[in-house]
């Protein structure tokens, strides 16, 4: 029977769940702002009825759109759409109010605030310009109809800077927020001394690859790789020149992937390799090239030629496993085997 591995969401999936629960905080409280001003301004007739339908409207939109598993999963395009119909509504509930003179004005804040903090620079520049064409079109006309006059202008400018600066503020803020998070996450699923994957970082790499050759019936490969000297080179030359030869050695393994590979420290002085889209013969070969690689590429350390060599397990699926673990597992008994058969070899697991 075919196992199915679990889904697991992409960081950036997760991400933008968060960014979706806010938006959908900020949805209501803009619901609940404006039916507050409804009960207690108590704005005339006509106005009460026009305010009630947007109010309907949006309340409608916001419970189909987010609520109706329209989309099974978060976009940015989402968001996007869900700002501009709150822009809508907050100018529909403007018109109705006061327009430029009324207290809702700022309310465009929010659309400006979630823009930034979700959608990046682009977008919120064009929806800044957007709402200043609102703007225009919610300036009470004078008598003698002059919409561009000094005074107006001057009256727009001055009520759009503030908006102006707060999303220029909350997109700077958010470009920063969102590096130093890329920054940690980059830390926690990287291994310091090689760069490359920890097994945090590969694991999550793994279920992604892993998960597409389950779903598609397609091959893939394992490779596990250990360093046939390190205990020794740290004991003769000590701890710094171990460090560099695994740095060497995992070098030596990188030249010989793809990028698509997916390449971790395991631990220690082991190494593993993912291999989409690679049967075992295929995956044969990268590793007697790895084999090479790491022999004719000795370390010179302090005056000392340091050479080096390493033992590697193959197995893949699905001839040797139907999950994940245990393609791993069967990988890592062929490279004992190969460690007991004299090292510096490549052994491909056999039942």
């Amino acid at each position: 029977m075919q196992v199915k591995p679990v889904e697991t969401p992409s960081i950036e999936q997760e991400e933008l769940r968060g960014i979706s629960r806010t938006v959908a905080e900020i949805e209501w409280l803009l619901l609940i702002l404006v039916l507050v001003y409804q009960v207690f301004a108590v704005p005339a007739a006509e106005d009460q009825a026009a305010i009630s339908a947007g109010l309907f409207f949006y309340a409608a939109f916001v419970l189909s759109f987010r609520y109706a598993n329209f989309y099974k999963t978060e976009s940015r395009w989402k968001i996007t759409i869900e700002t501009f119909v709150m822009m809508l509504f907050i100018t529909w509930a403007l018109w109705f109010t006061g327009k430029l003179a009324s207290p809702l004005v700022n309310a465009y804040l929010l659309v400006i605030i979630t823009s930034a903090l979700a959608l990046g620079k682009l977008t919120t520049m064009l929806e800044m310009g957007l709402i200043a064409i609102c703007f225009v079109l919610l300036v009470e006309r004078s008598d003698d109809g002059m919409l561009l006059s000094l005074a107006n202008v001057g009256g727009l400018a001055v009520q759009l800077a503030p908006m102006i600066l707060v999303g220029y503020v909350a997109t700077m803020f958010s470009a920063d927020l969102r590096f130093g998070l890329n920054q940690a996450q980059l830390l926690a699923e990287t291994d310091n001394l090689t760069g490359l994957y920890n097994m945090r970082g590969f694991a999550i790499m793994v279920d992604r690859v892993f998960g597409q050759a389950v779903r598609h019936q397609r091959t893939a490969s394992m490779l596990m790789i250990d360093s046939d000297n390190l205990k020794a080179v740290n004991d003769v030359h000590g701890h710094e020149a171990g460090n560099r030869l695994l740095k060497m050695v995992a070098k030596c393994i990188e030249g010989e992937l793809r990028h698509t590979d997916v390449l971790a420290r395991y631990g220690g002085d082991e190494f593993v390799a993912l291999l989409p889209e690679t049967a075992a013969d295929r995956a044969l070969e990268v590793a007697q090239r790895i084999l090479k690689a790491v022999a004719t590429a000795p370390l010179e350390f302090e005056g000392n030629r340091i050479e080096t060599s390493v033992s590697i397990g193959l197995a893949s699926y699905p001839e040797d496993g139907r999950s994940m673990d245990a393609v791993q597992a069967r990988a890592d008994r062929a490279m004992y085997l190969a460690k007991e058969q004299g090292r510096n070899r490549v052994v491909k697991f056999t039942l």
